[in-house]
């Protein structure tokens, strides 16, 4: 597919991360583009509308009027959409968002796919940093808005493209995982854990996924493969190309020693198979962060990058949002805002936050919004994860009518586990109620972390809204 100048493309679900993404990418290309949702909502319509990319919501057969030259199915749109239904009835051109990044974006690039469970969206960022620094101008397209590219993307005119590869399925019409699209020369798999409870029934469905991933990458490419993971070591096993491993273990090639948290940084030295080749401080908590930036830096520096210019690049960086912003403080109350909603993501979100104001009292909000979180695969898990904070509250399920009885997350047992290990916790029905909660209990000092993978319906804002109201 070779889309001329100026087409006009329509992108369904538009408000997604990476289909604004894709949209505004289209934009600056020169395509005429718009979209629709059925929902419109920050932090992307915000995205979109400051692109100057029209969105109409909710979806109907008239928005694709005038008709276009191409519409970009994102992976949420079902069969029974009007807009889609529309789309099949008058045989008007579709193409998953995977595949129209593969076409216009990929081809006659050198593809680096950063996969893993967790840090996905942060390495991303990070390595398109540590390329930019050794003035390498890539491109990229990350899962999240990086306050450091000013957005979800870069269009450089360098040989490399970072992107994002989810393990996720494509379309509806396509239920094989989006990153097999994006063939790597230079993959990284940070790690691998049971998610996506959704369309995988156990880890296993989730690994081959990832074997056939590794083996897309030619003899002459590099796969980077996080230590700390056992899946993870598996899958790369075999694989065509060379490997290497990346992280905090001693028998690891690229390896972070000497690590030193300090506030809510991190410092640590870089070594390549036993050579330092110099010191990073990350603006960033915890040691998730310093394995992720390994990995973005063994990227650049095997891409022929300078390593010092990498590490500086790395210790210059602001962040992503929602991966532990912070929304504001009344009455001496810090509210953060944070992505996590897999137990392991919460646990290293928690203990960083924790590690980053040692001696305050942590509060963890939480709302199981994610297929894996509405299940109840990782029940006692999240129990667990949870128990790092001083104090929990969480939601009921996310629309539980959709997920069966038999399968679904128990919540409350989650929050009396929670109590049993001497942490105070509760269950409360939404944002509302919750803000109430913690705004009458909390106490300057307190750090409040709220943790979704969606809005949480507007919970930091009107928590701190609370915390004003009390304070006046």
């Amino acid at each position: 597919m070779e889309l001329r100048p100026g087409s006009l493309i329509h992108v369904l679900g538009a408000c997604g991360t990476a289909t604004a993404t894709l949209a505004a990418m289209l934009a600056e290309r020169g395509h005429r583009v718009r979209g629709s949702d059925q929902d419109v909502y920050p932090p992307m319509s915000d995205f979109l509308r400051e692109r100057g990319i029209e969105l109409l919501s909710p979806y109907r057969a008239e928005n694709l009027l005038p008709e276009p030259d191409l519409v970009v199915v994102g992976n949420a749109i079902p069969r029974g959409n009007p807009e889609m239904e529309e789309v099949l009835d008058r045989g008007i051109r579709y193409r998953s968002m995977a595949e129209v990044i593969r076409e216009e974006f990929l081809e006659g690039r050198h593809p680096v796919v950063i996969t893993g469970t967790h840090g996905k969206t942060t390495t991303t960022s990070m390595t398109t940093v540590a390329l930019v620094a050794c003035g390498m101008d890539p491109s990229c397209l990350v899962g999240g808005v990086s306050l450091d590219l000013g957005g979800s993307y870069r269009l450089g005119e360098g040989d490399a493209f970072v992107i994002e590869g989810d393990e996720y399925d494509t379309a509806y019409f396509d239920k094989t995982p989006k990153f097999l699209k994006y063939f790597p020369r230079t993959l990284v798999v940070n790690n691998v854990e049971y998610d996506h409870a959704d369309i995988y029934d156990d880890v296993d469905q989730i690994k081959l996924q990832f074997r056939r991933l590794v083996r897309q990458v030619p003899r002459t490419g590099l796969v980077l493969v996080g230590d700390d993971s056992a899946h993870a070591r598996d899958v790369v096993a075999g694989s065509p190309a060379p490997v290497a491993a990346f992280g905090l273990m001693p028998a690891s090639p690229w390896r972070a020693v000497d690590v030193q948290p300090e506030g809510a940084s991190t410092s640590f030295t870089l070594l390549r198979d036993g050579h330092e080749l110099g010191r990073a401080s990350l603006p960033f908590s915890g040691d998730h962060n310093v394995r992720n930036a390994v990995a973005a830096a063994a990227v650049a520096i095997s891409l022929g990058g300078d390593a010092a210019r990498a590490l500086d690049g790395l210790s210059r960086m602001r962040g992503i949002r929602r991966r532990l912003e912070v929304r504001g403080e009344e009455r001496g109350v810090l509210v953060y805002d944070d992505f996590a909603h897999h137990p392991t993501a919460i646990r290293e979100t928690l203990r960083a936050v924790k590690r980053r104001h040692e001696g305050r009292r942590v509060w963890a909000l939480f709302e199981p919004r994610s297929w894996t979180c509405r299940r109840n695969v990782h029940q006692r898990e999240l129990g667990e994860a949870l128990a790092v904070a001083d104090a929990v509250v969480m939601t009921g399920v996310f629309q539980p009518e959709r997920v069966p009885d038999a399968v679904r997350l128990d919540a409350a047992a989650v929050i009396a586990d929670v109590a049993s290990r001497g942490i105070p916790a509760w269950i409360l029905p939404g944002a509302p109620e919750i803000a109430r909660h913690v705004a009458g209990r909390a106490e300057a000092g307190d750090v409040v972390v709220a943790m979704s993978n969606g809005s949480f319906d507007g919970l930091h804002d009107l928590l701190l809204a609370e915390l004003r109201q009390a304070a006046g």
